[in-house]
């Protein structure tokens, strides 16, 4: 009997890990194809059999996968979304053409655009910002003016706040609109940009399997004007009634989308009308899996698996805890000249992971998005403000230097080493 294979497209330094092991323990044989295996350190280090191949290429994958067919039995496939969130999409195809278990890949690739998710949401009656589509800086302009300041400014597709920029007023709103249309921005589809009104409020991420509201946790960011995540709390201290309006709100996304399959992750804000959909991803939300199964001991990683592979879940909780992480974000370009702590952090009762992302002389250029995180520390407590205290108090142990590059001329052409 031929070896069952988990396919696993693209890949993730956060939840990447995460299911490779799931696999194993499933008694799966974890593949990856990517377009650069060697960004992912994860797979030489679990010795993961990666094959490099070019992932914007449908039919070069159903290539590939007929051919690993010859030697494995495909027990399923799943995928990891990059900055343009195309790969969710692919997955999908895949899955339809080898008949393997997933989501309706029509009902994924219509929320994977920005724009057409607003229109079905808004549509449906569920509560989104005001927004507009542009196709150029004057309709940017434009847009902003006809919305509102401030305004949120973003690529109607992409994904890890890739883009993503909080405009405060004409010039910023100009000024972005030329980044993004004017060759600074890497577009990997049609130049698109989405204006959207600025939803204020605190923000929350509801994480779904099948039509079933798993947990509620709270994020924070960094600095304005951008939008990369710093700390994430599990559950979000919600009132019963919140907790059962955004869980409403959270379900009717997924009827007007059509989903419904699998995992999705909706992110929302609590504004002074209530709960506001700021945007649905049809996948796990990134680095979400860890804190659901500290908080509640579901293992959304290992079930998602097995829903890929046709095997019944089980996403019974097991207990209730808090859980929470904070993002450990550079504050400033240069180099890294050296990060300590990590191993006193990692001793302070009730400290379960820290991780670091960067060694000493690593190239720090920040790109405002999900790939500046130089690191992070998760902790569990049974009570959110003991897991607050603990968190703090772990974070203060760390500590590093970074020296700024000479000028901008000699770093222009540095690319980092963070992905």
């Amino acid at each position: 009997m031929a070896e069952r294979a988990l396919i696993m497209v693209e890949g993730s330094r956060g939840d990447g890990p995460l299911y490779i092991q799931a696999a194993q323990r499933l008694g799966l044989h974890p593949i990856s194809l990517a377009a650069d295996p060697t960004q992912y350190d994860y797979l030489a280090a679990n010795g993961t059999e990666a094959i490099r191949i070019n992932t914007d290429n449908l039919d070069a994958l159903i290539d590939e996968c007929s051919r690993l067919r010859t030697t494995y039995d495909i027990a399923g496939i799943i995928g990891f979304a990059g900055l343009d969130e195309s790969i969710p999409t692919t997955v999908a195809k895949l899955c339809r053409h080898f008949g393997r278990p997933g989501p309706n890949p029509a009902a994924v690739e219509r929320c994977c655009d920005k724009f057409t998710q607003r229109q079905l949401l808004a549509e449906a009656g569920v509560p989104v910002p005001a927004y507009r589509l542009a196709a150029n800086a004057t309709e940017v302009q434009s847009s902003a003016v006809e919305i509102g300041l401030p305004v949120i400014v973003k690529p109607a597709m992409g994904c890890g706040g890739s883009g993503v920029r909080l405009c405060r007023n004409v010039d910023e709103v100009a000024e972005h609109a030329t980044y993004l249309l004017g060759g600074k921005h890497v577009w990997q589809s049609l130049p698109r940009v989405l204006v959207e009104e600025f939803a204020k409020g605190p923000f929350y991420i509801a994480d779904l399997m099948g039509n079933e509201v798993i947990g509620i946790t709270a994020a924070k960011f960094g600095p304005p004007p951008h939008f990369v995540g710093r700390e994430t709390t599990c559950p979000a201290a919600l009132i019963e009634h919140e907790h059962q309006r955004i869980a409403d709100v959270s379900l009717s996304c997924l009827r007007a989308l059509g989903l419904g399959w699998g995992p999705t992750c909706i992110e929302l804000r609590w504004t002074k009308h209530g709960p506001v959909v700021i945007e649905v991803n049809p996948r796990l939300g990134i680095g979400q899996p860890k804190l659901i199964r500290l908080a509640y001991g579901v293992d959304l990683v290992a079930e998602h698996i097995k829903l890929v592979i046709g095997e019944e879940w089980d996403l019974r909780k097991r207990h209730s805890r808090t859980a929470a992480v904070r993002i450990l974000l550079p504050e400033r370009d240069g180099i890294l000249d050296w990060i300590d702590g990590d191993s006193r952090a990692a001793a302070v009762p009730g400290v379960v992971e820290v991780k670091l992302y960067v060694k000493p002389k690593t190239l720090i250029v920040r790109k405002n998005d999900s790939r500046d995180p130089i690191g992070y520390v998760i902790v569990t407590s049974s009570s959110l403000a003991l897991a607050d205290t603990i968190l703090q108090r772990a974070v203060d142990l760390i500590s590093w230097s970074i020296t700024p590059f000479p000028t901008l001329a000699n770093s222009k052409d540095m690319r980092p080493l963070l992905s």
